[in-house]
C-alpha cells in the first residue's frame, strides 16, 4: 500500500502497482480546486489478498474520520462495488470514470460530506519525496491471460499520445527528476501511428533520450518478454548508457506446460534467448507459484530455468483464483500451503543469484542514484550504502563498490 499526503484537504492513498499512484496523484490535481475535504482510494484487486487489505484499511479511515467523503474506486472498487458502498460516507467510481470529474463532482448532489476537517490518514511513501520519476505512457491490456482479472477491469489497451508524455518528462525535469520510469499495464504493448509509421515502446524510449537529453537515467518497469519490443530494447541499452541496464520480465512460470495453461504468449526458450542477447544486463522476474495443475514437476521446471538464468530479483506470490477469470474454474487447485512454500524456496534462488552477482561488483565504480539516507541506488537497482557525507537525493554520483553488508553494495564517492 502506499499513501500521499496532499495540499487543499484532498488526500489520496494507494493500494497495489505504482500505476494506481500515479493515477491517485492526477486525481488528486484534478479535485484540488473544487474545495473538498476528501479522501480517494485507489483500489487493487489483483489477488483476493490485496481485495480484503482494500477493504480493512477504508474501513478504519471511515471510522478514524466519520465526517469525510470517501470516494473509492480503482479495481476491488470495480470488481466489487457492494462491498465498498456499505461502508459509511463513501462513493465508488468505477476504473471507466476514475479520470472524469464529473463522476466525482455528480456524486455530491446527494451525498452529505464536510467542506473542511482534519483529515486522519497515515501517510506512507510520498510519491513527491521518491528520487525517480514514473510516468504513465498507457493504460489496459488486450491479452487474455487465465489468470489475470485486472485486464477484466481496466479494459483493453490504451497507448497514450507521445506529446504529453514528452510533456510528463520535461515536467520530471524542471521539478529534479533525472530518472524517469515508464509503466503502465501491459508498457511492452505501447502503440501508437504517426506519420503513417508505428511508433513502439523502443521509438519512444528513443525519441524521449533524444528530446530531453537532460535525462539522465530512463528504466521500463515489468515488460512482457513476448515482445519483439524487448529485443530492440537491448540493442537501446547497449547503445545508450542512458538506458538501465535492468529488465523486469512477466514470467509468471518457467515451465512451458504451465505458460500455456495461462495462456501466456511467450516460452522458457524465448526467454533464453533474450538472456544470451542481453550479455551485461541483468533481470528481475514475476512468477506465479501453484498455478493450477502445477505439479511439483511442473514447478521445478521453474526452479531449474531460474537456476540456469539466474534472475538477481524475482517478485514472487502464490495464484490467487480470481472470479470471472477461466483459471478460477480449472481443476487441480494447489493448496495455498504449497504455494506459499514454493514462494518461499523460488525466492532463495534469486537471493542466491543476486549475492553472486554482487560479489562479481565488489571493486567496480558505478554510476547511482542517491535517495534518503546516503541510501542510493545502482543501474541495476540494487541498493547501496554511501560511506561519508551527505548526499542530496536525487544526486546522480559515481562510487567505488568497496564490500557488501546486509544484501546491500557498501561504496564510496569516487
Amino acid at each position: 500500500m502506499q499513501a500521499e499526503n496532499n495540499k487543499n484537504n484532498i488526500k489520496t492513498l494507494s493500494f497495489g502497482c505504482r500505476l494506481n499512484t500515479l493515477e491517485s496523484e492526477k486525481i488528486q490535481k484534478m479535485l484540488n480546486s473544487r474545495g473538498l475535504c476528501a479522501v480517494v482510494a485507489n483500489t487493487c484487486a489483483v489477488t483476493a489478498e490485496a481485495e480484503r487489505q482494500c477493504g480493512q484499511a477504508i474501513r478504519k479511515i471511515a471510522r478514524e474520520n466519520p465526517n469525510t467523503l470517501i470516494f473509492v474506486t480503482g479495481c476491488a472498487a470495480t470488481r466489487n462495488p457492494e462491498l465498498f458502498s456499505k461502508i459509511p460516507n463513501t462513493v465508488v467510481i468505477k476504473n471507466s470514470e476514475k479520470m472524469n470529474l464529473d463522476a466525482y463532482l455528480g456524486a455530491l448532489d446527494n451525498t452529505e460530506y464536510a467542506k473542511s476537517c482534519a483529515l486522519n490518514v497515515r501517510n506512507s511513501d510520498n510519491c513527491a519525496e521518491l528520487s525517480k520519476k514514473f510516468i504513465q505512457i498507457q493504460n489496459g491490456c488486450n491479452h487474455d491471460c487465465t489468470y489475470c482479472v485486472t485486464r477484466l477491469l481496466r479494459g483493453g489497451a490504451v497507448s497514450f499520445d507521445y506529446n504529453d508524455i514528452l510533456s510528463d518528462a520535461r515536467d520530471a525535469i524542471k521539478n529534479g527528476f533525472y530518472e524517469i520510469v515508464l509503466t503502465g499495464v501491459d508498457s511492452a504493448s505501447y502503440a501508437r501511428i504517426y506519420d503513417g509509421k508505428p511508433f513502439l515502446l523502443s521509438d519512444l524510449c528513443r525519441r524521449l533520450l533524444t528530446d530531453v537529453p537532460e535525462i539522465k537515467r530512463l528504466r521500463l518497469s515489468s515488460v512482457d518478454p513476448a515482445s519483439p519490443e524487448i529485443d530492440k530494447i537491448i540493442d537501446l541499452i547497449h547503445s545508450d548508457n542512458r538506458m538501465m541496464p535492468h529488465l523486469h520480465l512477466s514470467m509468471q512460470s518457467g515451465s512451458d506446460t504451465i505458460l500455456r495453461a495461462m495462456r501466456r504468449r511467450h516460452t522458457a526458450m524465448r526467454v533464453r534467448t533474450l538472456i544470451e542477447k542481453a550479455h551485461n544486463i541483468t533481470f528481475g522476474w514475476d512468477i506465479i507459484c501453484g498455478f493450477p495443475d502445477e505439479t511439483d514437476e511442473l514447478f521445478n521446471e521453474t526452479i531449474e530455468l531460474a537456476r540456469e538464468l539466474k534472475p538477481i530479483r524475482i517478485h514472487a506470490f502464490p495464484y490467487s483464483p480470481r472470479p470471472g477469470t477461466v483459471a478460477a474454474t480449472m481443476p487441480n487447485q494447489i493448496p495455498r500451503n504449497i504455494s506459499k512454500y514454493r514462494v518461499h524456496e523460488i525466492m532463495n534462488i534469486a537471493d542466491n543469484a543476486r549475492n553472486e552477482y554482487m560479489k562479481t561488483q565488489v571493486g567496480r565504480t558505478v554510476s547511482v542514484l542517491v535517495e534518503n539516507n546516503n541510501i542510493a541506488r545502482t543501474p541495476d537497482d540494487i541498493p547501496v550504502r554511501i560511506a561519508g557525507t551527505a548526499i542530496p537525493p536525487r544526486t546522480i554520483c559515481d562510487i567505488k563498490i568497496t564490500s557488501i553488508a546486509n544484501n546491500e553494495f557498501i561504496g564510496q564517492i569516487v
